[in-house]
């Protein structure tokens, strides 16, 4: 990528939300790149592709980016815990295995880093198995604002607003 873009999505898996899925002012990260057939009823045919194909295969523990490339970041991470590896929404979605806190606690601190001061964090969290008070505790960086949605409003997107002044590592 030759221009730099203003937003980074670290964990991009389906680009499921995002309006424009190939939208030029973003990079879409992702550590997985595959596809999968998944059943699905309100499908013809009964089934429809789940396509995860970001832009660069990296991790979100370790983003390849310089200190403050990004105006605004988005995350959001795996939220399931339990669910099986070749289950449908552990492919859909991603899934948290081994040290799962200290995964997105090094998630949120690379989030932090590739943001530019008075840069914006947008921070997507599902808490059907973690809460999400659980996750904020686990970066020191203090949210702005959120909402929670979905049919049992247990999706949390909550805004951060990285300081002008904090040090960069």
């Amino acid at each position: 990528m030759s221009d730099p873009v203003p937003v980074l999505d670290a964990c991009c898996g389906s680009r499921m939300f995002w309006f424009d899925r190939h939208d030029s002012r973003a990079v879409f990260v992702d550590k997985r790149s595959e596809s999968h057939t998944l059943p699905d009823k309100s499908s013809k045919g009964g089934s429809r592709e789940l396509i995860v194909n970001p832009d660069l295969v990296a991790d979100f523990t370790a983003l390849p980016f310089s200190d403050a490339s990004f105006s605004l970041v988005v995350f959001d991470p795996p939220h399931l815990i339990r669910n099986g590896k070749k289950g449908w929404l552990a492919k859909k979605y991603g899934k948290l295995e081994g040290d799962w806190k200290e995964e997105l606690r090094q998630g949120f601190a690379e989030c932090f880093r590739v943001l530019k001061p008075a840069g914006t964090l947008i921070f997507k969290w599902n808490e059907h198995e973690v809460p999400v008070s659980q996750i904020l505790a686990l970066t020191p960086q203090l949210p702005l604002f959120g909402n929670r949605c979905g049919k049992t409003s247990k999706s949390h997107w909550i805004v951060f607003l990285k300081p002008d002044d904090q040090p960069q590592p």
